[in-house]
């Protein structure tokens, strides 16, 4: 069975040794994901258009325009990034929970050469390329309504892995410590609602006091993936583009590091 054992702090923040069998885990999740290629692709299809009509074209019509800027045109951008967080996030708390402990998949492939980390590390990489098959998904869609920019809009593919990984990783944090599946409703409904409003998605940012402006910067991993993803299908590439930039990258490294060595915590066998 699973035991859990206490590790000193530093390990926590320990680089963790991670091999090219991870791939190993990310196949075995792609294999399973195109067995139901049905049930996966159709969502984030009717998510693009429920998206659009809704928002985009109902709320559109009395929010013509924001800082100059068509606001089904706005909002698009921010759809997508929401496709990437909701997408990489719910794969890796409910999903790879549901892997763990209902169908005891880490147990059988920890029982292989494959190590925790290695496990761990194919999930978050999962995550990342679950937030890239929507992305890809979605795209046509609003290229079709016309309400983004090519070939800029084509960068979001590859921003979509880095977003992944990040919320990918943040998501296993919460499945490394969350005691039951119900636990898990509490991070969807305090943090991920939260981010998928207030971080300049439906709004800009600048509507928000000063204070919440701040929160949503240093808190809300989402208001830097919204303003990149902006930038680029609007487009209106800027120098902020880099300081996003760095700052997911640095954030993405914390969180895979946190969660791959909180998740060997909790697997040590």
């Amino acid at each position: 069975g699973v035991q859990t054992c206490a590790l000193p702090i530093y390990h926590f923040w320990s680089i963790p040794r991670i091999t090219n069998r991870a791939w190993k885990v990310w196949h075995r999740n792609l294999v399973v994901f195109f067995r139901t290629w049905k049930v996966n692709f159709f969502p984030p299809l009717i998510e693009a258009f429920l998206y659009l009509f809704a928002i985009g074209m109902g709320i559109g019509t009395y929010v013509k325009e924001i800082d100059g800027i068509p606001y089904v045109n706005f909002i698009a951008p921010a759809i997508l990034a929401i496709s990437v967080m909701n997408s990489a996030f719910f794969e890796c708390t409910y999903g790879s929970y549901v892997r763990m402990y209902y169908q005891k998949s880490f147990d059988a492939m920890i029982a292989t050469p494959l190590s925790i980390e290695d496990v761990i590390a194919g999930e978050i990489l999962w995550g990342a390329t679950r937030s890239v098959l929507y992305v890809i998904i979605m795209l046509p869609v609003f290229a079709a309504f016309g309400v983004i920019s090519f070939p800029t809009s084509l960068l979001a593919i590859p921003l979509a892995f880095l977003g992944g990984l990040m919320f990918a990783g943040i998501a296993m944090c919460f499945t490394a410590i969350t005691p039951s599946i119900d636990t898990l409703n509490y991070p969807s409904f305090l943090f991920i609602t939260p981010m998928a409003l207030f971080s300049g998605t439906f709004f800009p940012l600048t509507l928000l006091p000063i204070l919440f402006q701040y929160i949503a910067l240093v808190l809300f991993p989402l208001t830097h993936l919204v303003a990149i993803m902006r930038m680029l299908t609007l487009p209106d590439l800027t120098g902020m583009v880099m300081l996003n930039l760095a700052w997911m990258i640095l954030v993405t490294a914390i969180f895979c590091i946190i969660a791959i060595n909180l998740m060997r915590k909790r697997l040590i066998v």
